[in-house]
């Protein structure tokens, strides 16, 4: 008897062990370079953020505290880059802390003391004014230049500036957000957002799904709300809000068009938030509020193709993430096939091939860069030691875009749909590695329809295989017989450019003979005003052909001071000083950047200083 009540206690103790051990997180994150958390040991959750913005001081302060899953680990580590922390939390008492070694692309490892038993830590901290996340702006840096204004940019690794948290693209977390501002301003984030101002600043958010903390967004202005459908809408400065409004009126057709491709929007409400000039990029998916640059309000939206860009991140990129920055071809490849699709869905498959034209020229200019760092141009980079920011490029976005394009002309358009629509279903609110995605396509596309496709040489190689997706456009031909006729008569007609499109333009002026005449150029500018263009996009190409053949007229080098000193859009900017040092013309960049770079975000800056040698 007591040999059976002695199995049968060992059978409870087994049993009760089991279940315990089905509160610890299985080993399931892969080993991430540009992040210190060991989410195996450790891992955060959930974020409740208590912040108070601070314009005075130029700084943030508050505390971050979050709900952990813990492998019994005696400590927990977050990333921590040029932030004061003040004192740290486990389960309400105070626990003791410390910074480990600084490492200038990570930042430190703010190390917390824990014990298998707890379920929060709170970190109490406060920005500084090396914290690179952040742009603070006077008003006379804004559109309205009546109110001081803030936004964050947390991709790739810059949340850790501004919140100390685990900054890796494979953690994925809720939060909920209290954040005070001054009463004349609104804030909102990277969740559900007021439609109008509080009569006290203070404002509450909630993101019920869970995000990477790249994603975790703050903006705060004197904004507007002006919806366009009961899901989409706009918030700008009052200046901005009917233009905004007017370019961005399809966003709802958009987000239709894209659901019914690839399945039902997850996210609830999709608005875009348009910024100050001074953000560094076109757009930032963060969820439910894009992020926009005001370079795209053209007037005719004929850039709108952003928006629809930062929607199709909806689905990869927030919905399905790559698990390391290696993988941001997973983000960004996939993102601009499913942006060429909703284009061609809304405009025509003409409108989306001059798209895809484009990024395909894009994609020569940047293979040809790296024509000294061939390996720089495989789909799978390995960035560890590096900024990730380095692997953000045409590559990414471009070679990504024509795998997969390949792909669905060889698997055919039907078969490649039904895969995509499940490959988001599959791993929605996930992330994937490069190696995983190739297990997935295989067993759900290739092997399933017993296709050949050299995967491996697309995504480990470098260059581009001779299978590729051709990519044309017959209004482009058109394009290329006008420049030869003007360069060729030495007359202008302007009949012949009447209904183009900003693509039509674009590729018009990026591809003048390498042998072109200022005098051409002269007579193309008079008859165009490309030097004063309202759309930024082609003043951007103009002023790089300009520097290109050292055009000087109509007064084009005030010009093109103006665009950079008001323009902090990275890609914009970065292809005129690049022009600039192309054409040994340094000293005149470096003359502009002087007065430009106090108006730029960090990403920007830093883009600029290492291509300039500014120190």
């Amino acid at each position: 008897m007591k040999k059976i009540l002695l199995a049968f206690g060992c059978l409870i103790f087994l049993i009760s062990s089991c279940s315990k051990k089905q509160n610890i997180p299985t080993l399931s994150y892969i080993e991430e370079p540009h992040s210190f958390s060991q989410p195996n040991e450790a891992v955060i959750t959930h974020m409740d953020l208590d912040i108070n913005v601070d314009f005075n001081n130029e700084m943030i302060h508050g505390k971050a505290s979050y709900l952990i899953k813990s492998n019994e680990a005696s400590q927990i580590i977050l990333d921590s880059k040029f932030l004061t922390i003040e004192n740290v939390q486990a389960d309400g008492k105070d626990t003791s802390f410390s910074l480990g070694e600084f490492d200038k692309q990570l930042g430190n490892p703010l190390k917390i003391d824990i014990n298998k038993h707890t379920k929060r830590i709170t970190v109490f901290y406060k920005t500084t004014n090396k914290t690179e996340a952040l742009q603070w702006l006077k008003p006379q840096q804004t559109t309205d230049k009546t109110h001081p204004f803030l936004f964050t940019q947390g991709q790739a690794i810059l949340t850790r500036t501004w919140i100390p948290i685990q900054d890796s693209p494979q953690i994925r977390i809720t939060y909920n957000a209290k954040v005070q501002v001054p009463s004349q301003l609104m804030a909102v984030m990277s969740a559900e957002n007021p439609k109008s101002k509080t009569p006290d600043g203070h404002y509450s958010f909630k993101m019920a799904q869970p995000i990477p903390p790249y994603l975790i967004a703050l903006a705060v202005g004197d904004i507007e709300y002006k919806a366009i459908s009961n899901r989409t809408g706009i918030y700008a400065e009052k200046s901005m809000v009917e233009k905004a409004h007017y370019e961005f009126s399809d966003m709802e057709n958009m987000v239709a068009s894209a659901e019914a491709l690839y399945g039902k929007y997850a996210w609830e409400q999709f608005d875009v938030i348009v910024l100050p000039p001074s953000f560094p990029f076109g757009g930032m998916e963060n969820p439910r509020l894009t992020f926009a640059t005001p370079t795209v309000i053209a007037g005719d939206k004929s850039l709108t193709s952003l928006i629809a860009h930062e929607l199709a991140h909806s689905w990869s990129g927030n919905l399905v993430t790559n698990a390391t920055w290696d993988d941001f071809w997973l983000n960004e490849g996939f993102t601009v096939y499913f942006e060429m699709r909703i284009m061609e869905a809304l405009y025509g498959k003409d409108r989306a091939n001059m798209l895809a034209r484009i990024g395909r020229q894009d994609l020569e200019e940047e293979i040809e860069g790296f024509k000294d760092a061939p390996d720089e141009t495989k789909l799978k980079l390995n960035l560890k030691g590096r900024n990730p920011d380095d692997g953000m490029n045409s590559i990414a976005y471009d070679k990504g875009y024509l795998f997969l394009r390949t792909l669905e002309e060889t698997a055919g358009r039907e078969n490649f749909d039904i895969f995509l629509k499940n490959y988001f279903q599959k791993h929605a609110f996930s992330t994937i590695n490069t190696e995983k995605f190739v297990d997935f396509l295989n067993e759900n596309l290739l092997e399933k329809y017993n296709i050949a496709f050299n995967t491996d040489a697309w995504i480990y190689t470098a260059g581009i295989p001779d299978n590729q997706a051709i990519i044309s456009s017959d209004k482009f031909k058109t394009v290329e017989k006008t420049i030869q006729q003007f360069v060729k008569t030495n007359i202008v007609d302007k009949t012949l450019t009447e209904g183009w499109t900003t693509q039509e333009w674009v590729h018009f002026v990026r591809n003048f003979p390498n042998d072109i005449k200022t005098g051409h150029l002269a007579m193309i500018d008079n008859a165009f005003n490309l030097t004063n263009s309202n759309n930024s996009y082609i003043a951007m190409v103009w002023y790089e052909q300009a520097i290109n053949h050292n055009y000087r007229g109509n007064n084009i080098d005030t010009k093109i001071e103006e665009f950079l000193i008001r323009v902090g859009r990275r890609w914009y900017v970065s292809t005129i000083y690049k022009a600039f040092k192309r054409n040994d013309k340094t000293d005149e960049a470096l003359a502009i950047y002087k007065k430009a770079r106090s108006n730029y975000h960090a990403v920007t800056a830093n883009t600029i200083d290492d291509l300039l040698g500014y120190n």
